[in-house]
């Protein structure tokens, strides 16, 4: 379907998106020459005096692309690294070793420079805005709300993890995007595979395949359509494929660490993961654990997005979904007519965007009471949801959608100063 005006819109998001990209790696640099609260990166990174090092380069070894660069380098070494997925460190060290090539330097080891480099130049081909505008095209049939949601887009709450930083937020998000889109127009098989890739960047991409039970049973099954043996099987097997990612990972760490003459203290456990046991021991993450006096500051902090993802997904929930769900809810199924049309002429409570709520609301919910409050901040851009909470709330609720925004251009010039500076929230 080809709506007028859409391809002027594709070339404005093109545009905004440089410039902001511009913008935030200008201040990326100039904060660069403030005081690091941890020097740490320059231990690791050699010294050098050219400008484009200084400015590009050194103000990106930050958190976690500490990880990231050593598992390139060296492989999985300690026990702590095995709760990062190796998608980051492959794509670094994919790309450096390109750069390498061209520059005819194939033969010398990897620096840590090389893979910062390397990160980069990925993230910054793996921009997601347009996907989005596709995505919230087809579910919501309006371009001005396509408009408006990929341009709060640009303003996400962890700019240098999104745009800049050799991170997994940019790939995941893409990814993530792209196995939606092809999840709406029913292209399942590219989805599964679209999802698959990114559950090799973080663990919760195997909530992603999520998407695809809803579309190939649950969503048949409200619109009483008849769901085959074929297409259930199929469905099994689309979502296996998804979970592979996470599966191997976890049995490439228990064949390093529980066949040996030793085995690691997980081993025992039913099922032996070294995520879960890492993320328990080196970053203390579990249910409330994080809901100390100490932490109240990083929930101050995520607040925004929580609240907005919370209240839009409990107003969709409320007002589009269970109206679907009540009548199968209370044996008296009636056939839709028309799966498209809902009981209200607001495009947000488009009844095809109901895996998007659900989705939002048990990730929230999970980095509110059982994670790292804060990751919120960077985890939100990987849901459209967020972006379509904030469209909602300029629409529907103007003064809200001010504040959302103002807060969007402040914080995110802040978190590129913090970042920069190596101060949290990481």
């Amino acid at each position: 379907m080809v709506v007028v005006g859409t391809d002027s819109h594709v070339r404005f998001l093109w545009i905004c998106s440089f410039v902001l990209w511009g913008l935030s790696l200008i201040l990326t640099c100039l904060s660069s020459t403030l005081p690091l609260f941890d020097s740490s990166s320059n231990v690791v990174l050699t010294s050098s005096d050219a400008l484009w090092y200084q400015f590009a380069i050194r103000p990106f070894l930050r958190w976690d692309t500490f990880h990231f660069a050593h598992i390139a380098r060296h492989g999985y070494v300690y026990e702590y690294e095995w709760a990062f997925f190796p998608g980051a460190p492959l794509v670094m060290r994919t790309i450096a070793r390109f750069l390498h090539f061209v520059c005819q330097n194939e033969g010398q080891l990897l620096c840590y420079e090389d893979l910062l480099l390397g990160g980069m130049v990925a993230a910054l081909s793996s921009g997601s805005v347009i996907n989005l505008y596709r995505l919230t095209l087809h579910h919501m049939r309006s371009p001005n709300v396509a408009l408006l949601a990929s341009l709060l887009s640009l303003l996400p709450s962890s700019p240098v993890t999104l745009r800049l930083a050799p991170c997994t937020e940019p790939f995941f998000t893409y990814l993530s995007y792209k196995g939606m889109l092809y999840c709406a127009t029913g292209q399942w098989l590219l989805a599964s595979g679209c999802f698959a890739v990114a559950c090799m960047f973080r663990s919760n991409g195997i909530m992603l395949a999520g998407f695809i039970i809803w579309g190939m049973l649950v969503e048949p099954f409200l619109s009483s359509r008849k769901i085959t043996i074929t297409r259930l099987l199929r469905s099994v097997v689309l979502t296996s494929t998804i979970l592979m990612p996470f599966v191997w990972h976890q049995y490439s760490a228990y064949i390093a660490f529980c066949t040996a003459e030793t085995p690691a203290p997980w081993c025992s456990h039913v099922p032996p993961s070294i995520y879960g046991y890492a993320q328990s021991k080196y970053w203390n993450v579990g249910f409330l654990r994080y809901w100390t006096p100490e932490q109240l500051p990083n929930f101050l902090i995520a607040a925004p997005p929580l609240v907005l993802l919370l209240s839009y997904s409990v107003h969709y929930l409320q007002r589009a979904l269970l109206p679907r769900l009540r009548p199968s809810l209370i044996s008296q199924h009636i056939p839709e007519k028309d799966g498209s049309k809902t009981q209200s002429a607001s495009p947000f409570l488009a009844p095809s965007i109901a895996p998007h709520a659900i989705h939002a609301l048990i990730l929230t919910l999970t980095l509110l009471f059982a994670a790292h409050t804060q990751i919120v901040l960077r985890l939100a851009a990987s849901m459209p949801f967020t972006y379509w909470a904030a469209a909602w709330l300029l629409v529907e609720h103007r003064r809200w959608g001010m504040y959302w925004v103002s807060w969007s251009v402040v914080w995110g010039a802040v978190s590129i100063v913090l970042w920069t500076t190596f101060l949290p929230p990481a």
